[in-house]
């Protein structure tokens, strides 16, 4: 059980979002969002974040964190952080603290979300969101990529981290064949994560004028190539940004077969909101529905983006107050 206040963060490779969540059942105050690479360790980011919330101090804290969850001190994947529940819970005087999974929260919050909090790319679904109880899918492309599955088990809600943006990720037809040759590795892979993120997006514009060209240049910044591509400034930045809507398609769909998510597929992360009129054109939605011989199957499954803003911290809240009805792994420490 949490104590409140409940101090919640959603920390990621680039930024941490902190808030406090005042009573059960209460909506997360939003504190401060933080630049990671401005502070020395997590407890120095909460200090400022407190600092300028000005709230009364929290008594216990579940933080999310963009990375694996295995064991008592948890690096970052993508920033030069180590998250100690402990450590913080001595910090902060905490009674409890808990370290998850940045998208067990993301997971959380789709139990609960309203319509008015999407944007359906493809079928609507009749009914609202109750109309299916099955399994749920949330994922997201941002500076990584995460991956979570809300699983309906008896009147509770189990809640599945993964670490599917580290998977091998391969091409699926002559376009693709032709592209792989021109795509940086990382660490000799080319992985989900490689293509489908921030810095994946600038591989993929790089890729493909290299493949164009012949020539080598400097990548450009995934924010540049957004808007150049959606600008129709430069053709190359364009398709690589469809082809990012093409390959999210396929993924969702590889993904929502892997939990057979008939409760829909929800998209968080920074980067499918800015990018929703390419996902509504067509790429996104044949590749996510090309699974024979399940396209039947797949045709039925709502795909949305979740526009609703800091959605992590809504699902911490959710986490915090309602411990009876979700079921996840994280690190827990608690005070003697």
């Amino acid at each position: 059980m949490f104590e409140f206040p409940v101090l919640v963060g959603d920390i990621g490779g680039t930024n941490a979002r902190f808030a406090l969540v005042p009573g059960a059942g209460a909506a997360p105050r939003l504190l401060a969002h933080v630049e990671t690479a401005a502070h020395p360790d997590p407890s120095a980011a909460i200090r400022a974040a407190l600092a300028q919330g000005g709230d009364a101090a929290p008594r216990s804290a579940i933080l999310a964190v963009a990375a694996r969850v295995d064991g008592p001190a948890v690096r970052l994947t993508n920033a030069d952080w180590v998250i100690e529940g402990e450590r913080i819970g001595r910090d902060f005087g905490l009674s409890r603290a808990v370290i998850v999974n940045d998208y067990v929260p993301v997971a959380a919050g789709a139990a609960e979300i309203s319509p008015g909090e999407l944007t359906p790319v493809g079928p609507r679904r009749e009914g609202g969101l109750k109309g299916d109880q099955g399994a749920r899918l949330v994922l997201g492309p941002g500076t990584g990529f995460g991956a979570a599955a809300l699983l309906p088990v008896g009147n509770r809600l189990a809640i599945v981290s993964t670490e599917a943006g580290h998977t091998d990720f391969g091409p699926s037809d002559a376009e693709e064949h032709a592209l792989w040759p021109h795509l940086e590795r990382v660490e000799g892979r080319i992985t989900v994560e490689t293509l489908l993120s921030g810095p994946g997006l600038s591989r993929l514009h790089a890729g493909l004028r290299r493949q164009r060209t012949g020539e080598d240049g400097a990548k450009r910044d995934p924010a540049t190539v957004t808007e150049a591509g959606l600008s129709g400034e430069d053709p190359d930045a364009a398709a690589a940004i469809a082809l990012f809507a093409k390959l999210l398609g396929r993924v969702c769909g590889d993904l929502a077969l892997t939990f057979l998510a008939t409760g829909g597929v929800y998209i968080g992360g920074g980067i499918a909101p800015r990018i929703v009129d390419v996902l509504h054109e067509g790429g996104f939605r044949a590749a996510f529905e090309h699974k024979p011989p399940f396209v039947t199957q797949m045709e039925a499954i709502p795909t949305s983006v979740i526009a609703l803003q800091d959605p992590a911290l809504s699902g911490l809240a959710a986490l915090a107050s309602r411990p009876d009805v979700f079921v996840y792994h994280g690190q827990v420490w608690a005070k003697a």
